[in-house]
């Protein structure tokens, strides 16, 4: 059986590829069908006609430089190269030889654009995403950010590329938010909640995801994607503050039932009593007495803490409510060498129920003084805060309160105080609770403590 032989330059005319070669002088000596049909001519327009004459365009290319490189260095070279006259993206194989040089090509145009434009996805979902999302080196050293990592902590991307992570995390998370970023660089994903310190000193509560950065195959960095979740956190408060003092409320209105009957009996015999028997060491009576009124005063505050709602609320002056309370505690503040200095901005009526935020400032004020014993300042502000809500801050000068004993503020019957009952605090956080305001406390040991409150000015 007879086999036809197949030339060389038909083998190159069946390929895919275009291809083409030039002698020394950079002239055309071969061309295949898949190149001229790529460039756009006949085969009579290539052969021997030098390169750079013909195609002058090039003499301003990468390729130009990469051509001299393979035929000078004697070395293959690869690269991707634009043509602006075919507006068209090439892959570009170049091989030298003793004659010349040997090029293969392919258009590779559509693979470009939709490597662009899935580029362009990633990018509009890194720049756009509402969480902050940035990218670490693996010793922790920001890569990249995102504008929303900028409007997060307060730093601009330029100060990011020169800082690491560690800086930005508070200390008693740095531990934990190190070995989850470790975790990640050894390619577990990695979920968990830290604080972040904004460029002001603020601590912000964030949620954290972590993910390792693979390119072939190799970890090279960690993703991080960042969300704010303060107010999550501030509502999951109220939250647990509502249930408690709903709580709360439910059995000391139990409570204070079953003991208020007997208790007034008790008070009433023991009077008679104490009268009725002189001879009998009155001391021992008298600690009685002022136990019972103990016991009286604490189911009084129960009382309040079950039925807030039992009054009607009524317009009222907030400046008012402030001058009878100062007025009424500014002997006991003499005494133990306090100053009160108020601070009072023309307010508007609000709806309120004034005996209850007289008690409330009553409490604050009292807690004040016996947090300052060898003397200090209060300091009492009230202002219009927006269109409508008032504020109200409360700051004294006393030891302070550590940040352990501020979480438990407001725990029924938790007192620092040694003849506290630890329904004070309680009492106050649901009165403003059912005023519909909010309270927070700040303190600072050695310091003092502010105290400030928003309430709206009408239900």
């Amino acid at each position: 059986m007879h086999i036809q032989e197949i030339s060389p330059y038909e083998i190159l005319d069946r390929i895919t590829d275009a291809f083409f070669a030039l002698d020394k002088e950079w002239k055309f000596t071969y061309v295949n069908k898949e190149a001229t049909r790529l460039l756009l001519r006949k085969k009579e327009q290539f052969i021997g006609y030098c390169l750079w004459e013909e195609f002058p365009e090039t003499l301003d290319l990468h390729l130009y430089h990469q051509f001299h490189k393979a035929v000078n260095e004697q070395v293959a070279v690869n690269f991707e190269q634009y043509s602006p006259p075919l507006k068209a993206w090439f892959e570009v194989r170049a091989y030298p030889s003793p004659n010349g040089l040997s090029v293969y090509f392919q258009d590779i145009t559509e693979k470009k654009q939709f490597s662009s434009q899935r580029e362009q996805h990633y990018k509009s979902l890194f720049e756009n995403n509402p969480d902050a999302v940035y990218s670490l080196d693996l010793d922790g050293n920001y890569l990249s950010v995102n504008r929303a990592t900028e409007q997060l902590l307060g730093y601009s991307a330029e100060e990011f590329l020169q800082m690491s992570y560690i800086p930005l995390i508070a200390s008693e998370e740095i531990e934990k938010t190190t070995e989850c970023f470790f975790k990640a660089t050894s390619g577990s994903i990695q979920h968990y909640e830290t604080k972040a310190l904004h460029k002001n000193g603020q601590a912000i509560a964030v949620k954290v995801t972590n993910m390792p950065i693979i390119v072939h195959n190799e970890i090279v960095g960690v993703y991080g994607i960042a969300k704010d979740i303060s107010k999550e956190k501030r509502t999951e408060k109220m939250l647990l503050e509502s249930e408690k003092l709903s709580a709360v409320g439910q059995l000391a209105a139990s409570i204070a039932h079953e003991i208020r009957n007997p208790l007034t009996s008790i008070k009433g015999f023991l009077q008679l009593y104490k009268n009725s028997m002189k001879q009998i060491n009155s001391e021992y009576l008298n600690i009685m007495s002022d136990e019972l009124s103990r016991i009286e005063m604490i189911t009084g505050e129960l009382l309040v803490l079950a039925k807030p709602q039992a009054h009607e609320f009524h317009n009222e002056r907030v400046e008012k409510i402030l001058d009878d309370v100062v007025t009424l505690l500014s002997s006991q503040a003499l005494m133990n060498n306090v100053e009160v200095k108020v601070h009072l901005e023309d307010l508007p009526q609000i709806k309120c129920i004034a005996s209850q935020l007289k008690q409330v400032v009553i409490n604050l004020i009292k807690n004040a003084i016996e947090a300052m014993p060898d003397g200090g300042e209060i300091t009492i502000i009230a202002k219009k805060h927006t269109s409508t809500t008032i504020f109200i801050q409360i700051a004294d000068q006393g030891s302070g309160i550590s940040e352990e004993l501020l979480a438990k503020i407001g725990t029924p019957f938790y007192t620092t105080k040694e003849k506290g009952t630890g329904l004070g605090m309680m009492t106050t956080l649901k009165i403003i609770h059912t005023h519909g305001g909010t309270m927070n406390i700040s303190s600072t040991i050695g310091k003092g403590t502010i105290i400030d409150i928003h309430l709206p000015i009408s239900i």
